[in-house]
């Protein structure tokens, strides 16, 4: 009797060796992962619930476990209406990380409550008037281009996923679109598109004199090495020549400095020089973090409101919050929420040349500059980006005009911009990109509707 209960005492204890062992890797050897998507599921949950009103299930379900990670069915989250807050913790308390809305300024990933400052609330301005026209107010008159809208309607060119489509021509909305559960007044997530508004932002300061596309010598930290010489052009062109991966890593670049940092600016700053500044084109989100952070810093004390006051209420995007990240720098390289609607007047204001209701709010010929093609960023039809934050769809092989400039993002979010035929095309959604999923057939299809 006694050699069985050895042998189970023995398996016993191998088994509890092993569980520990296992949870001592999961924590320790794999705590970034985790932080990573307990950070991003507080992060996603807070966003949606408190900006656009959606129930938490179909947050998880349709933002998180349709990205394909089984991992996600392990985290429990918690919301509390009161505190305007979402915990997460993988099993409820592992890596445990939190998300804290603020009124008008969005969510915050809080890694240490005892030093964030959490930002005067700023109120969203009242919506555009229900009886203006568009974008004057929220009226729209639909076409009557059955050809349009069955192109707009059609599953297949909408992609799994879609939330939001929207066609704009001469200045009106003539089809939209929407997924279910989303609607005209749903604050959605730009992702990526959002770099190009950072670019304005920054033609802004430029049109103030507070800086300057030919200015380097950024940051104190880069004296006396190589970094000294990257201009704001640069920045503006992804060509700083700073080291940076989009994809490669247990966690990627964007990753890290999205969820797991407290002060994205420093991260960014502190990535090494790879190649010479201007010789190279990297996409990389650490460089329109640090055009963020110079904006930021050139225009002071206004810098909170400096969104709203010079950009959004003009253009009436009442819906448009631009988050922050612990420290107060905004995080330009990804995480502008606004309505389908607002996305497409910012589309509007690009296509006009960064005029609006007669206003030059962008230094006159700044927009020609930012869909100025950068030749580094030629990847074998010609260059694929400009020199201010935007994708060239003649570069990346879109059989579309070829004037066409395009704003895109994670998740198959796009805004194709087409002057010569007074277009801005948008459509938003959820589309995992390893699905073979492209916006192309669908850009194409409204443009041939709409010759």
């Amino acid at each position: 009797m006694r050699r069985p209960l050895r042998i189970f005492g023995v398996v016993v204890g191998l088994l509890a060796l092993t569980i520990v062992g296992l949870g001592a890797w999961i924590v320790i050897a794999r705590q970034d992962i985790l932080q990573l998507v307990t950070a991003g599921t507080a992060k996603t949950v807070c966003s949606n619930v408190f900006m656009a009103g959606r129930e938490v299930d179909a947050i998880v379900q349709t933002d998180l476990l349709a990205l394909g990670y089984r991992i996600f069915h392990l985290v429990k989250v918690d919301v509390s209406p009161a505190e305007h807050r979402v915990d997460a913790a993988l099993l409820g308390f592992i890596a445990r990380r939190h998300a804290q809305y603020v009124e008008g300024r969005g969510c915050t990933n809080v890694m240490d409550d005892q030093s964030w400052k959490r930002p005067a609330a700023q109120p969203l301005p009242p919506r555009a008037s229900a009886d203006a026209l568009w974008p004057a107010g929220e009226k729209v008159e639909l076409s009557e281009n059955t050809r349009l809208q069955a192109a707009v309607n059609d599953p297949a060119l909408q992609g799994p996923g879609m939330r939001a489509i929207v066609v704009v021509q001469d200045g009106r909305i003539i089809a939209e679109t929407y997924g279910e559960g989303f609607g005209a007044t749903t604050p959605l997530h730009g992702w990526s598109m959002t770099k190009s508004v950072t670019a304005a932002l920054v033609g802004m300061a430029i049109k103030d004199g507070k800086l300057s596309l030919e200015q380097k010598h950024l940051f104190p930290q880069w004296a006396g090495d190589g970094r000294a010489e990257i201009s704001i052009a640069d920045l503006m062109a992804m060509t700083a020549g700073l080291k940076w991966s989009e994809a490669e890593g247990r966690v990627t670049d964007p990753g890290r400095m999205e969820f797991l940092v407290r002060d994205t600016a420093a991260f960014a700053r502190g990535l090494p020089l790879d190649t010479p500044p201007g010789t190279r084109f990297n996409y990389s989100g650490a460089q329109t973090v640090l055009l963020t952070r110079l904006w930021q810093d050139a225009v002071g004390e206004g810098a909170p409101s400096y969104p709203r006051e010079r950009l959004f209420n003009p253009l009436g995007m009442t819906s448009a919050v631009l988050e922050a990240d612990e420290t107060g720098t905004f995080r330009g390289e990804g995480f502008l929420f606004a309505t389908a609607r607002d996305w497409a007047r910012y589309g509007e204001f690009l296509r006009l040349g960064g005029e609006w209701n007669g206003q030059q709010l962008l230094p006159v010929g700044f927009v020609d500059y930012m869909r100025s093609p950068s030749p580094v960023s030629d990847e074998g039809h010609g260059p694929a980006y400009g020199r201010g934050q935007i994708w060239l769809a003649k570069g990346l092989g879109y059989d579309l005009p070829a004037d066409t400039f395009m704003m895109e993002g994670h998740l198959r979010q796009v805004i194709a911009i087409i002057p010569s035929r007074k277009l801005v095309i948008l459509r938003m959604g959820m589309t995992r990109e390893d699905i073979g999923f492209s916006n192309a057939r669908l850009l194409r299809a409204i443009v041939a509707a709409t010759r």
